[in-house]
């Protein structure tokens, strides 16, 4: 009788591995239990189904980022711009905000330190919103942190020592500076008929204006 058919781990030129309970008919080495390992080279068909994978994988790669939106394209493009460039400067702010909260010092430092660490926060939370609401409409949004430099509005403060009254008035400033910004871009959403970005644009003024009166009062208490 002749040898039954032993069970084959092959792996082919794509680097797949395959089982087949057919006698190798090519070079290759039988492992334990019968297995047999080698190289094989693909058939045609094999060939063909392995550039039909290719093909799909680089068009998918190559798809362009089509999200539905009911907006037409000049305002997905307005809406996409402005919304990046005013999420560059609230990264920005954020940075700065962290980097006087991490260096105060002075007889005030908790309270200062804890007033801008509470700013901060609520900086950072309008990132993804604004990130999402981007994307939401059609548009495409910050990549990198070299991009966010490319935008920016709000200058950043690399001083090696930064008085604390004068980090207070310099996120006073900002902080007004980023509530007109968000302004203009609420105008632009009523412009296009931008609801939704609109309502969360609302709310993100209030609370700058709130940050901004809250750094105003610290310092009038501090003579600043």
């Amino acid at each position: 009788m002749p040898d039954a058919p032993r069970m084959l781990l092959l792996v082919t030129e794509d680097g797949i591995s395959r089982r087949s309970a057919a006698a190798p008919s090519r070079a290759g080495t039988f492992l334990a239990g019968g297995r047999f390992f080698g190289k094989v080279p693909m058939t045609s068909s094999e060939s063909k189904e392995e550039m039909k994978m290719d093909s799909s994988v680089k068009s998918r790669r190559t798809a362009s980022l089509k999200t539905p939106t009911a907006l037409p394209e000049k305002a997905v493009r307005d809406l996409a711009a402005a919304a990046t460039t005013l999420l560059a400067d609230v990264f920005v702010l954020y940075i700065k905000t962290k980097n006087f909260h991490w260096h105060m010092s002075g007889p005030h430092f908790r309270d200062y330190h804890l007033l801008l660490d509470e700013q901060a926060e609520q900086i950072f939370a309008m990132t993804d919103d604004l990130a999402e609401r981007v994307r939401k409409i059609g548009g495409t949004t910050l990549r990198s942190v070299g991009d966010i430099a490319k935008r920016q509005r709000i200058q950043d403060n690399d001083a090696d020592f930064v008085h604390p009254h004068e980090m207070l008035a310099e996120l006073r400033d900002d902080n007004g500076t980023l509530v007109e910004s968000l302004k203009a871009l609420h105008d632009l959403c009523d412009e296009h008929g931008d609801v939704a970005t609109a309502s969360l644009i609302e709310n993100w003024i209030d609370e700058g204006e709130r940050r901004v009166w809250f750094l105003f009062e610290t310092l009038r208490g501090s003579n600043g």
